[in-house]
């Protein structure tokens, strides 16, 4: 449609000129609300921080304990915590933002075609995963450059194609994990509790349930994704281990991500 009837006005507003917002510009526009308020700074600097911080402790217990070794791979290992704590907490606040601060009107006024937004926040999402992991790297190489330099160990260099693809992943699926709970809730604190509850909660009832209940032991790897996550940190996943990736993921990420974006796409913004 290029024109619009203009009622009471005798004539229609003519849009064949108007060109659409670019994707880029809308990736640029939500990528800047990451940090424009307080609680979106600070969140990116303490995970900055805490990533860091992570890794000068396990430094100064390599170099003080001397039954302490480390490589390249313990350094990067360590930000697993850290990161995967923080980092889908930004996921969440990239959506809820909209409704917890009342600006999902403005946005999707400005924005109609709101399938490209919340595209945009995605990208966006992404690629501050893949930042964290850029940062997470560059600190393990300096880290294990210390120390190497400053103890008696040898500078062990084990990274490989396979712990880092495994690392990027766990994060991406951490920053997924956390836009698919905003998606379901479009509620910042409710998707956090969420989010706290099915990373900290359910892990130890899942274990509990596997030592009392031979039947659940079974079935535990098909359902619990963040057990079926296990083997990506050390990056020996096996045929079978992908397969419990594959369906515990389909059920804890794929079909509330599915389930979420059809609520956002119909939610009434007001």
């Amino acid at each position: 449609m290029t024109t619009i009837p203009a009622s009471g006005l005798g004539h229609t507003l003519d849009l064949t000129s108007t060109t659409p917002t670019p994707f880029g510009r809308l990736v640029r526009v939500e990528l800047r609300k990451t940090w424009d308020t307080l609680a979106g700074f600070w969140l990116l600097l303490s995970t900055a921080a805490l990533t860091a911080l992570v890794m000068v402790i396990q430094l100064a217990v390599g170099i003080t304990q001397d039954d302490v070794e480390l490589t390249y791979n313990s350094f990067l290992t360590s930000t697993n915590f850290s990161i995967a704590v923080l980092l889908p907490i930004i996921g969440i606040m990239l959506l809820t933002s909209e409704w917890s601060q009342r600006t999902a009107m403005v946005t999707f006024s400005l924005e109609p075609r709101r399938p490209l937004v919340i595209a945009a926040k995605l990208v966006v999402g992404l690629s501050l995963a893949v930042t964290a992991v850029v940062i997470a790297l560059l600190l393990a190489t300096l880290c294990n450059a210390l120390y190497g330099a400053l103890s008696d160990d040898p500078t062990v260099w084990n990274a490989s194609v396979s712990h880092t693809s495994a690392f990027v992943l766990l994060q991406v699926i951490g920053m997924l994990t956390g836009f698919a709970f905003a998606t379901l809730f479009l509620n910042t604190p409710a998707a956090i509790v969420l989010y706290m509850v099915y990373s900290f909660v359910l892990p130890g009832l899942f274990e509990l349930g596997a030592q009392l209940m031979d039947w659940f032991d079974k079935i535990r790897p098909w359902i619990d994704f963040n057990f079926a996550q296990g083997p990506l940190v050390d990056a020996t996943m096996t045929g079978k281990d992908w397969a419990y990736f594959a369906v515990s993921g389909f059920i804890w990420l794929a079909v509330p991500l599915t389930f979420g974006l059809w609520r956002v796409l119909r939610a009434e913004v007001k």
